[in-house]
């Protein structure tokens, strides 16, 4: 199909939900590393749901710690990646949903690494010594779309563009 065919792209909604993610991301990380010291803990519901403030020199989950220069660099080429592939995925709003928290939470983390050297992540969950990563709203933002992704992987018509003009 077209570009021509499938319409201009939702930039509005990209761009609008992006950037929410993006302040909701950079606001939370301040609040927290103004509230508690580097691994300092506050318990939300017990030893279940806590804040624990943790400095993320790696790349997901903590891994490849002391990359964040690379990262950094690795990030800035995938929002431009986002960017481009958003451009040519039509009036799609699933797709728009899709990128937009992608790009978010990748902006949300490449200020993090550009700017400290490491990603502040604050959320930390599990049962006893059975825990999550440690993640904060740039990294949600980051699963939830990959998830969105891979359910479109499974049902390619979710991400058909609208048809209007």
């Amino acid at each position: 199909m077209s570009g021509a065919a499938r319409g201009r792209p939702l930039w509005a909604p990209f761009v609008l939900l992006a950037t929410a993610i993006v302040v909701s991301d950079q606001v939370t990380k301040a609040w927290i590393t103004d509230s508690l010291a580097p691994d300092g803990v506050f318990n939300v519901l017990g030893d279940n749901l806590r804040l624990v403030y943790t400095q993320n020199s790696g790349a997901l989950f903590g891994m490849f710690r002391g990359q964040a220069a690379p990262f950094a660099l690795l990030s800035l080429a995938v929002i431009g990646l986002i960017v481009v592939y958003h451009g040519r995925s039509g009036r799609s709003p699933y797709m728009t949903l899709t990128l937009g928290l992608l790009l978010g939470g990748a902006i949300g983390n490449a200020i993090d690494r550009l700017r400290l050297n490491y990603v502040v992540d604050f959320v930390d969950a599990g049962i006893g010594d059975m825990r999550f990563y440690t993640f904060n709203v740039a990294d949600s933002c980051i699963t939830a779309a990959i998830l969105l992704l891979l359910l479109m992987a499974v049902r390619p018509s979710l991400a058909e563009p609208r048809r209007d003009g």
